[in-house]
């Protein structure tokens, strides 16, 4: 018995589009092929989207799944797969959309409530599967209905609470669900509508007014606020005008405020009754005539200068019969000065202040706007300085001035004078400064300043204020006479000059060495100075400069000029007498030589040595080197020199023990050691002399 599956293939009656709530098929049929016509049982099973839903085993090629009432939630992908003997085969995938969805039903949990309270409603679909999204609507008479939406994911019914407001007299709910498919949002049909009655808890308030109209000022008004409540508990009344309270009361069910009315009582007032989260209010427009106006105070000046009367006058326009009173504002509290229309008082300073008048009729008081009275005393003359103290500037430097008036009632306006010429208007209390950016060295003129106030009196004059312009040092430069070169010994003159600069100013001499050495400073009242120094040596050698300041405080540095102490001309005629006096011996000592030499070498063979020798003699002086007895180079003559002149430095005694040594140059002429025709050369030779007083 051999078999096999040609196909299996599903279909749905009466179409894969049902209506919700009419029955439907999904068929399986399998096509199989047999050898014989033998009995062959298969097993069919039908999923949606991919959840096993129906199973049945047949022998016969379909088999059926019947839905007898095909609801919302039977939409999806159907698939069935036939085994038979250990085969197996599957059909292709229909999708079946079973169109609309189960009206909900909709619970309230409450069908009387106050306001102020909850209303708890719960909508289900109980035939549809989540996920689902549900629809709550509130519908009030004449007034569209609102609504709230509530998604459910997991449930197939929401709940949703309403808070019940004031004027909620009737109320209707109903709710509708959604569901996603294919082709969109499905929505069910609207649920049964719920009616839930509302009650007041207490009844909107009252407000009245006696008298109800033609309220003049200075009448007696009183306002009644009530309500009707059903349950006296927490219940509460407050009376309110343009947002202060004016007053409340609890647990009771009406409430009276009274006063007497004036002008400023005209506007709306409200009643309020709370309890709970429930609040309800009722509006009322009062208006108030005016019995009189307000008065109006009246002064002869307003500006008047100390010990002048002023007089205060108030009145009431088309009103006499008031009474009157006269008072001067304070921050502690209005001073009554008259209870009268009339006041005149001789002013001092302290009588600047507002004053203002006050009216009263029927027990109704009105107060008059404030007039503002300014006492003023004369200004002092002023003083003006120099705010950093000294009256004086560097030039291209700023110049702050204060001017500054010890009496005189603010404001007070000060003017500045550069000169002739009106330089800056300041109004102040007591000072005013003034700041000259444009410092000239020609700016001799001078300043001054007025100060004035309201005060008849006028203006007032300070003394004028002499400026000195400090000019700053400018191009420093130092000289010196003899220039460069200077024996040692004489005397040298340095002069330091500047280009510009006011005086005194303060010369500084400086030598340079490894740090400066300050040599001579002086003060001047002149733009050079000279400064002597006596008596050069060898070890004021060296660079030099100065440098010059004056109240500018800015130190101008000239360049440097080097000076070179050399040995005076003198010096160097006593050296040269010693190197000549020295080569003179040094000529004598080697005569005396040879011819002992010479007596020594005398006997039997005389004339023929003598003969034999004189060629030699000749020989030996022509080749002896240079630094024989002949020729005598730089140091060493130095070093016979010297030891010459210690010698004699040394028989001298104690005074000169501290004499300088100082170092020259000499010429000296040589011998030629071949006896040639003499020869003048020039080499510089040092030696030390010891100087002394003579």
């Amino acid at each position: 018995e051999v078999f096999t599956f040609n196909s299996v293939n599903i279909s749905v009656q009466p179409s894969a589009k049902v209506k919700n709530g009419a029955p439907m098929s999904i068929i399986c049929h399998s096509d199989i092929s047999k050898t014989t016509d033998f009995q062959l049982k298969r097993n069919f099973t039908f999923s949606k989207d991919g959840k096993l839903v129906f199973m049945t085993i047949s022998d016969k090629e379909d088999a059926w799944y019947e839905i007898p009432v095909a609801k919302s939630s039977d939409t999806g992908d159907y698939e069935c797969t036939v085994q038979a003997d250990g085969k197996r085969a599957s059909s292709n995938t229909i999708y079946v959309w079973v169109a609309g969805m189960t009206k909900p039903i909709l619970t309230a949990d409450k069908k009387e409530v106050l306001e102020g309270e909850i209303v708890k409603l719960r909508c289900e679909l109980p035939e549809e599967a989540p996920p689902l999204e549900f629809f709550f609507r509130k519908i009030k008479t004449n007034s569209a209905p609102k609504e709230k939406r509530v998604p459910e994911r997991n449930q197939n019914f929401s709940e949703m609470e309403y808070y019940v407001e004031e004027g909620d007299n009737i109320l209707q709910f109903d709710c509708f669900g959604k569901r996603q498919v294919k082709s969109g949002w499905e929505s069910s049909q609207h649920s049964n509508k719920t009616l839930v009655t509302v009650k007041e808890p207490f009844k909107k308030p009252t407000l009245i007014t006696r008298p109800s109209n033609n309220i003049t000022e200075g009448d007696q008004i009183e306002f009644e606020c009530s309500t009707v409540v059903a349950q006296m508990r927490d219940i509460e009344i407050i009376f309110q005008k343009n947002r202060i309270i004016l007053n409340s009361v609890r647990d009771k069910k009406f409430l009276k405020y009274s006063t007497v009315a004036t002008q400023e009582d005209s506007g709306e007032y409200l009643c309020k009754v709370e309890q709970g989260a429930v609040s309800k209010t009722t509006k009322l427009n009062v208006f108030v005539s005016e019995l009189f106006p307000k008065p109006t105070l009246f002064a002869s000046m307003t500006k008047l200068d100390e010990s002048k009367d002023l007089i205060l006058n108030c009145s009431i326009n088309g009103f006499r019969r008031a009474n009157f009173s006269i008072l001067r504002k304070s921050s502690s509290g209005d001073i009554l000065l008259k209870k009268s229309r009339f006041l005149v008082i001789k002013v001092n300073v302290n009588d600047t202040g507002s004053y203002i008048c006050k009216a009263e009729v029927k027990g109704i008081v009105k107060e008059s706007k404030p007039v503002r009275i300014s006492v003023y005393a004369p200004v002092s003359k002023p003083t003006l300085s120099v705010v950093s103290g000294s009256p004086e500037v560097v030039l291209g430097k700023p110049l702050q001035l204060i001017c500054h008036s010890v009496m005189g009632t603010p404001p007070i306006t000060f003017t500045f004078y550069k000169g002739d010429q009106i330089r800056k208007n300041v109004t102040n209390d007591t000072y005013a400064t003034f700041l000259d950016e444009d410092i000239r060295l020609n700016d001799n003129g001078g300043y001054k300043c007025d100060a004035r106030n309201n005060h008849s009196s006028g203006v007032k004059t300070s003394n004028i204020l002499n400026v000195t312009v400090i000019v700053p040092i400018r191009g420093a430069s130092l000289g010196s006479v003899p220039y460069g070169e200077v024996e040692v010994g004489s005397d040298t003159a340095f002069l330091c000059s500047v280009k510009e600069g006011s005086w005194p100013i303060d010369f500084k001499f400086f030598k340079k060495t490894d740090h400066e050495v300050l040599l001579h400073e002086v003060r001047e009242y002149s733009d050079r100075t000279i400064w002597h120094k006596k008596t050069m040596k060898r070890k004021d050698t060296g660079t030099y400069y100065c440098m010059a300041s004056n109240r500018a405080s800015a130190d101008v540095r000239s360049r440097p000029i080097t000076i070179s102490v050399i040995l005076a001309a003198w010096q160097k005629g006593v050296i040269a007498v010693f190197v000549l006096t020295a080569m003179a011996g040094a000529g004598a000592v080697a005569l005396w030589w040879f011819l002992r030499k010479k007596k020594k070498a005398k006997g039997p063979s005389m004339e023929m040595s003598g003969s034999a020798l004189a060629p030699n003699l000749t020989s030996e002086k022509l080749t002896r080197p240079p630094s024989d007895g002949n020729y005598y180079s730089g140091s060493g003559y130095i070093e016979d020199n010297e030891n010459h002149m210690k010698s004699t430095d040394e028989s001298k005694g104690p005074d000169l023990e501290s004499a300088e040594v100082d170092y020259t140059e000499v010429e000296v002429s040589t011998l030629d050691p071949h006896r040639a025709p003499e020869q003048k050369g020039t080499e510089t030779v040092y030696s030390e002399i010891r100087k002394t007083n003579n």
